[in-house]
């Protein structure tokens, strides 16, 4: 009987230790995904300080441009000057021998994977200023596009999401739905699995499904129960 309470309790430890880890991941995986959209917003605010500084360098340059243009009604007036004043003699410059400039030879011309993964990211911050743009049209374009360019990127189960979004956000329902399951199904371990329940039970609410929505909002309840999405659908059920 003890040697069988024993197999009990390391079960249940095994059990608990599961689903901590669990949490720990989706946590770390929320966090990733924060400080990655943290930065596309970041990014739309440094693109709007570029075209300022830009269109500063452009007056900049005309008043460059203004100034010279008066030297040169100057110059005549500088020209005239006497022939008496000597000049200086000129000053001989030492002979200086042009040294061979060494060839570089580029011998692996493929991008390194920190290259690669570089450009996954910034394609994604694009996408996502699209989105955060209210273009969505093009938003859903160039996340299709992020996903086909890099299946096996960690961000592609977000930006599936965020094609789901996008059409959420123009009250098209039906693509969002289609959407928000492609994550479920596609990457059943990401991220943004809870939020893409949570937004499907939220568009068969607005399609007049309450019987599909609250099966959704549960089953979220359910599966991830401390995520922040289980919050919002408890909020919801709890007013329908």
């Amino acid at each position: 009987m003890r040697l069988k309470n024993g197999f009990l309790a390391i079960a249940l430890c095994m059990m608990i230790s599961g689903c901590s880890s669990t949490d720990v991941i989706m946590k770390k995986q929320m966090e990733s995904d924060a400080k990655l959209e943290k930065l596309a917003q970041d990014n739309m605010v440094l693109n709007a300080q570029v075209v300022d500084l830009t269109k500063q360098l452009n007056d900049l340059q005309n008043q460059v441009k203004a100034n010279s243009s008066d030297l040169g009604e100057l110059k005549p007036v500088s020209e005239e000057t006497p022939d008496t004043v000597e000049s200086a003699p000129a000053k001989k410059e030492p002979d200086v021998v042009p040294t061979a400039v060494p060839r570089i030879e580029v011998v692996n011309k493929e991008a390194s994977p920190v290259d690669k993964e570089s450009k996954a990211q910034n394609d994604y911050i694009k996408a996502f200023g699209l989105y955060s743009a209210n273009n969505y049209s093009g938003a859903i374009e160039a996340f299709g596009s992020f996903i086909k360019t890099y299946p096996t990127s960690e961000y592609a189960g977000n930006a599936a999401y965020w094609i789901g979004e996008c059409h959420y956000s123009q009250q098209d329902y039906p693509n969002a739905i289609m959407a928000f399951n492609k994550v479920l199904t596609g990457y059943p371990k990401g991220s943004k699995v809870p939020d893409a329940m949570l937004k499907i039970g939220y568009s068969h609410f607005n399609m007049n499904e309450p019987v599909k929505a609250r099966a959704m909002l549960q089953s979220l309840i359910d599966k991830y129960p401390k995520s922040q999405a289980a919050v919002k659908a408890r909020e919801r059920l709890n007013r329908n």
